[in-house]
């Protein structure tokens, strides 16, 4: 079949990379004479058939921009009364012989789905600051976020060496502590809480006191889904796709009182939160999407759908959606162990 017109959307929370991604798809596209159109507000605009042309104009200058020009959303149509049939619906009215869907792990998840029960032409890019997907070592929107959390941390440093206090820094990740290791690990930090590794408070309150001896400061990056053991909260909310939403839950805070608590020394906690997804993508998130939004629309040429582009070492490969989105990555003990030389 004769590719004439592909749509493209973004899904799940923005990242910088994405404006690049759309870019190079179009821009690739646009080399074999195939039209393109954007899909609005991600799943959402699925369900509801907004869309929009994308000519070269529109993305001629959006490589360094943050966010995404089509909008994102967290819909998931499979939550929605007759929502895979909708998407297949709007597929056809549009007249898009192939989707490339841009997202995380549960946008990914429904293009899996649908291809899988729909024989939906879709190609998947992989989205996420989190850095948490199977099948590929790196998503765009990571380094860009990392190198921000770097900076925050930095500046809490040179505060926290003034005031004589302990500072603290909540980072984004979700359920992966990618995010907070490689910011702790890039940012000189005294000691990091992930996700994958239980808190020992008290490990962590004495090594502390130990390092305030010697230098009157100290930081501690915390990821934003690690668990503070006893601790009694209230039931999370959850989004369409059954993710706890952490905006409330305050772990930074609640980090910082139990170690002021436990240690007698004054401690101050930063939250960066979304300053994490904006801004204009690194050089390297830059590269990233320009190499992925190309490699998509050669895949949708090639007929390789239910697939998606990873990033393997330096190479840009096909990998299938099924195996990128059955297991989320998480930080493994090599990482734990290395991370854990550089408490002293």
């Amino acid at each position: 079949m004769k590719i004439k017109k592909i749509g493209i959307l973004t899904g799940g929370g923005d990242c910088p990379g994405l404006n690049p991604a759309i870019r190079g798809a179009v821009y690739r596209a646009l080399s074999e004479g195939i039209e393109c159109v954007g899909i609005l507000d991600g799943w959402k605009g699925m369900l509801e058939a907004k869309s929009v042309s994308l000519s070269l104009t529109d993305v001629e200058y959006i490589v360094n921009k943050g966010g995404t020009i089509l909008g994102t959303s967290r819909t998931n149509p499979y939550k929605k009364e007759g929502g895979p049939d909708k998407c297949v619906e709007t597929l056809n009215k549009l007249g898009l012989d192939a989707l490339i869907a841009m997202g995380g792990e549960d946008t990914l998840g429904v293009a899996t789905k649908l291809y899988k029960e729909k024989n939906f032409p879709v190609v998947g890019v992989p989205k996420t600051m989190d850095n948490d997907l199977s099948a590929t070592d790196y998503t765009f929107g990571f380094d860009t976020a990392v190198t921000v959390a770097v900076d925050a941390a930095e500046r809490l440093i040179d505060t926290g060496r003034s005031h004589r206090r302990i500072m603290v820094l909540e980072v984004m990740g979700r359920h992966a502590g990618w995010v907070a290791l490689y910011t702790g690990i890039a940012s000189a930090a005294d000691w990091i809480l992930i996700p994958e590794e239980e808190i020992n408070i008290q490990n962590m309150c004495e090594h502390l006191k130990k390092v305030y001896e010697r230098k009157k400061t100290a930081l501690v990056i915390v990821s934003e889904g690690v668990i503070l053991p006893g601790l009694k909260t209230e039931k999370e909310e959850l989004d369409e796709f059954g993710h706890m939403i952490l905006k409330k839950r305050g772990i930074g805070e609640q980090i910082a009182e139990v170690i002021e608590k436990n240690t007698g020394i004054e401690t101050r906690v930063a939250v960066i939160g979304h300053i994490q997804r904006g801004g204009a993508p690194t050089l390297f998130d830059r590269i990233l999407g320009l190499r992925v939004g190309v490699k998509a629309v050669e895949l949708v040429l090639e007929g390789k759908f239910g697939y998606m582009v990873a990033l393997k070492g330096n190479n840009v490969v096909p990998v299938p959606l099924e195996e990128a989105t059955g297991k989320l990555k998480t930080v493994d003990s090599d990482w734990v162990n290395f991370m854990k030389i550089f408490f002293k």
